[in-house]
């Protein structure tokens, strides 16, 4: 199951590297979703994953033995700041294709003029 889920994170992070090097800045935005959510998984994963044992909380209570609640916590946090970050390029996004017409990064040479 770790070796799937690394697999997993690792071809998250090459989609994202692939996709904030292209021109496009709506690739960029989903580049940076695609590393969000593969930094997510890896701290998820360095927490651990026990065989037969709940991932998250179950509705019966917090256990100690059995759950440790900091990782869950850290992804919680990030996926917020997350959501943050990409709301925020959003909003650049929209007010940069306001003004020059385009979402083309290479177009950005041709405003100098």
């Amino acid at each position: 199951m770790e070796i799937l889920l690394a697999i997993l994170i690792g071809l998250l992070y090459a989609i994202g590297a692939y996709l904030i090097l292209r021109r496009s800045i709506l690739k960029f935005i989903i580049g940076i979703i695609f590393l969000s959510n593969a930094t997510n998984l890896l701290v998820f994963l360095s927490a651990g994953i026990v065989s037969g044992k709940p991932v998250f909380v179950d509705g019966k209570g917090i256990s100690a033995v059995e759950t440790d609640p900091l990782p869950q916590a850290l992804v919680l946090t990030a996926i917020v700041i997350g959501f943050g970050i990409v709301v925020y390029t959003l909003a650049l996004k929209y007010k940069f294709y306001k003004t020059t017409g385009t979402d083309d990064l290479d177009q950005l040479k041709q405003t100098d003029e």
